[in-house]
């Protein structure tokens, strides 16, 4: 399996973020069984940038704690590019305290929900939810991280 993962810091600091490693492996983990070859673009953002792109791409006011925009190349185009993810560093880091999770649990479930979508999983109606939300929690168990939508 050749993965690659490159990490894009916008206004955030590097240690508000977990380490590189940590980010490969979840996406790794996300893509395993999916697709042999790929790369996956994540840009790290501040709340400023989050809401800006949220606004532009999806038309909604606010940040979010990621947005995924899968890429399709057009012919006769080829590329090794499966699309982007912008996780909001300050929202990641707010919700895993509100909620009271581990912070790095926390971030790879957003890897992990975030790479779901470049795939073309969704969430619009319950059957979708019910499935990508099962196939988040079957990785997270892989990886060692607990059910994300199990009350804990």
């Amino acid at each position: 399996m050749s993965i690659r993962v490159q990490l894009q810091y916008g206004a955030v600091e590097r240690d508000a973020v977990p380490e590189a490693a940590h980010f490969r492996r979840w996406v790794t983990a996300a893509l395993e069984g999916r697709r042999d070859s790929g790369e996956v673009v994540i840009r790290l953002v501040d709340e400023a940038e989050s809401e800006q792109l949220n606004q532009t791409f999806r038309h909604k006011t606010g940040s979010t704690n990621v947005l995924s925009f899968p890429f399709h190349a057009p012919p006769p185009v080829v590329s090794e590019l499966i699309g982007d993810l912008a996780i909001c560093v300050p929202l990641a880091r707010s919700e895993a305290r509100q909620l009271a999770k581990d912070e790095l649990a926390h971030w790879a479930h957003l890897v992990v929900h975030g790479v779901l979508h470049l795939l073309g999983f969704d969430h619009q109606n319950e059957a979708d939810a019910r499935r990508m939300e099962g196939l988040e929690s079957e990785l997270l168990s892989a990886l060692g991280f607990p059910d994300p939508y199990r009350d804990t």
